[in-house]
């Protein structure tokens, strides 16, 4: 069973009162009614030999990781974060040092957004670290951006650049978008939005699949990142990295063809954006190749199998 599959299971299995969680399993965070208030919340684990190599980067590296990629689920919802709670499995060996590493790297991540590790639980086992984080947010003034709004002619764009990120460090140093999500959410209506986690073309296949649409790719303008490498099957060099390999956290959303206009001359945010294709009608994404032929885009990219 693939993690998308299992998702949907637990979609099936799960009935919520709408009032009380408007936004349950399947986006970036869930949504729950606290009140009068909206709590959003998401929870992201790090796994050592998965997500990280402790041997090669240390657990202060893995610490700041955990809390960043929970941080960045937060930036593709615009919310803003407040406190983290984590979970630690400890390899046994010099534990005080890992443990403190551990924690200065969550520091790291989570001092930059005001988001400090207000609790959690350390435990110690013989297998490999595991480092789990839920991350608390709010609305404070931006209602959340889903992946289920993108419309049929919307612009599909993009932050920053795409591709070979877990073959550098740059899967263990990026910066979650949490300052441009807010920004591009209050000054435009972002119909969705998603942070790139599993791949460019996974991860656009997931607003076209909550949204119910289709999508266009320019395969000629998709921003590759100088650390991806030539890859076969395509016809631009680093192409197919950057649509498969995933672990960048730049943010793919959809705005309407007028908004995404005014929004690519204002550079609201400091992060280059780039319109890098269309939603269209009907289902299904289509890559539009540099020569000018077309070919159906399968969502690949990264993906647990459970």
């Amino acid at each position: 069973m693939r993690e998308s599959e299992f998702i949907e299971w637990i979609r099936s299995q799960s009935q919520f009162d709408p009032d009380i969680v408007p936004v349950g399993p399947g986006d970036d965070c869930a949504v729950i009614a606290c009140g009068a208030e909206r709590l959003i919340v998401t929870t992201d684990q790090v796994l050592d030999g998965v997500h990280f190599r402790l041997a090669d980067h240390g657990p202060e590296a893995a610490g700041r990781k955990g809390m960043a990629r929970n941080l960045s689920d937060v930036a593709a919802m615009a919310a803003a974060p407040f406190g983290a709670v984590a979970a630690v499995a400890l390899s046994r060996g010099d534990l005080l040092d890992q443990a403190q590493a551990i924690y200065r790297g969550l520091r790291c991540a989570g001092d930059e957004f005001n988001c400090p590790v207000v609790g959690g639980d350390v435990a110690v086992w013989d297998s490999l670290l595991a480092i789990t984080v839920t991350v608390f947010a709010r609305p404070d003034g931006i209602e959340p951006v889903l992946r289920s709004g993108a419309e049929p002619g919307d612009a599909i764009c993009l932050t920053g650049a795409v591709g070979g990120a877990f073959r550098t460090r740059r899967h263990l140093q990026f910066t979650p978008r949490v300052r441009e999500a807010r920004v591009l959410a209050d000054q435009y209506h972002l119909h969705a939005m998603i942070d790139v986690s599993d791949g460019l073309a996974a991860d656009l296949g997931h607003i076209c699949t909550a949204s119910g649409v289709g999508a266009q790719l320019w395969g000629d303008v998709v921003p590759i990142h100088p650390d991806a490498e030539r890859q076969g099957g395509e016809d631009r060099p680093g192409l197919a990295a950057a649509l498969g390999d995933g672990e960048d956290y730049e943010l793919l959303f959809t705005v309407s063809a007028d908004e995404a206009q005014s929004l690519l001359k204002r550079r609201a945010v400091d992060v280059p954006i780039t319109h890098v294709g269309v939603i269209t009608e009907g289902a299904g994404m289509m890559l539009i190749c540099p020569d000018g032929t077309s070919r159906p885009l399968a969502p690949t990219g990264w993906e647990h199998q459970t």
